[in-house]
């Protein structure tokens, strides 16, 4: 998968080092921090999100795989409706959890994957690109080492 991406830096929005689980991004916080950014969400785009969760993976890690912030049902929407090719966050699910009101078992997940056919990138290390403010490069996923699976670890690399 060769596509520009956008990295939206959440924590950063939200003036913290870890934003809060359950925290949903949704078409307000989307286009908030995509203006304050100085980007345009673009079809053909992959859009991952910086919230700095991956940082407890060993700190916490009962919480880091328990519970996170993460896109929301009416933010995955927008987002399909952008045309975007995948959606990735520092987050093992991308979605937030616990779930927002109403939402059915990652609601988001639907509509992503069966519904639109948006891919999800799970567990991205986005440290770097928020402490260097790249908020738009070209994003490269080799070819999965296992024929046959569905999910496996892949070293994204970013160029600016």
């Amino acid at each position: 998968m060769v596509a520009r991406a956008v990295m939206l830096d959440m924590a950063a929005h939200y003036g913290v080092e870890v934003v809060k689980e359950g925290t949903a991004f949704n078409r307000a916080e989307i286009e908030a921090v995509a203006k304050k950014q100085g980007v345009e969400i673009q079809q053909g785009d992959i859009v991952i999100f910086h919230t700095g969760w991956l940082s407890l993976i060993e700190k916490d890690p009962k919480r880091f795989g328990s519970v996170e912030p993460g896109l929301g049902r009416e933010g995955a929407r927008y987002l399909v409706s952008k045309g975007v090719v995948a959606v990735g966050a520092d987050t093992w699910a991308v979605e937030a959890i616990p779930f927002e009101p109403g939402a059915g078992v990652f609601e988001v997940h639907q509509i992503l994957l069966p519904m639109s056919g948006t891919y999800i990138l799970e567990n991205i290390n986005t440290a770097e690109l928020a402490k260097d403010k790249a908020y738009e490069f070209m994003f490269i996923l080799g070819q999965n080492k296992y024929q046959g699976s569905v999910q496996s670890m892949i070293n994204p690399v970013g160029i600016r």
